[in-house]
């Protein structure tokens, strides 16, 4: 089963503030799930989001 974090672990696990982690999800450039006022996002989401992300080397 996918573990899901909170936008606050989500924060500090990519360096960055909580309302930029709420950015990238209503920009829909992070997939988030909503329960109750809160999203959790999957660890799996998170990988994606860093991957699209990640510069590619120029050799």
């Amino acid at each position: 089963m996918e573990k899901y974090l909170t936008v606050t672990e989500v924060a500090e696990r990519l360096q960055v503030h909580w309302q930029s982690v709420l950015t990238y999800i209503k920009n829909g450039e992070l997939e988030a799930v909503k329960l109750g006022r809160g999203y959790r996002i999957g660890e799996q989401a998170i990988g994606e989001f860093i991957k699209k992300r990640t510069t590619k080397r120029k050799d």
